[in-house]
């Protein structure tokens, strides 16, 4: 098993504590005061002090734009449910909120799709099957 590391940038750690520890429930990892490490689903994310990456929803997905570039993870459906339940009452503003795509294909995901407090783009999805994440 591999994991992957992402890095990019925040505005305020402070805040991005607050979203990606106490809204998403990631755990934080190790940190400065420049930076903060966290266990993004299984993976590390590192979150800088600098300028976020700008972004545009370019990316065509059936009949959505969809932001680019932007970081997701897979999720167990029932995990995926969870969540998604988490942020609609948190009030999160979804550029896509949550909802079924290719039913009964191949491939079924759930998806949702929001920004951080910086304006980075992140997309959630769920399947019920994972042997389904590859499917064609």
């Amino acid at each position: 098993m591999s994991i992957f590391h992402l890095a990019y940038n925040v505005t305020d750690l402070a805040k991005a504590r607050a979203f990606y520890g106490d809204l998403l429930g990631c755990a934080e990892g190790r940190s400065t005061e420049t930076w903060v490490d966290y266990n993004f689903f299984g993976h590390q994310l590192s979150l800088h002090l600098g300028t976020p990456f700008a972004t545009a929803d370019t990316g065509h997905v059936g009949d959505h734009l969809v932001p680019m570039p932007h970081l997701g993870v897979i999720l167990p459906k029932g995990e995926w449910d969870a969540l998604a339940t988490r942020l609609d009452d948190a009030g999160v503003d979804f550029v896509l909120r949550p909802f079924t795509r290719f039913a009964g294909e191949p491939g079924e995901q759930s998806t949702m799709f929001f920004r951080d407090p910086f304006g980075n783009p992140i997309e959630i999805k769920g399947f019920a099957d994972m042997a389904g994440v590859f499917a064609t």
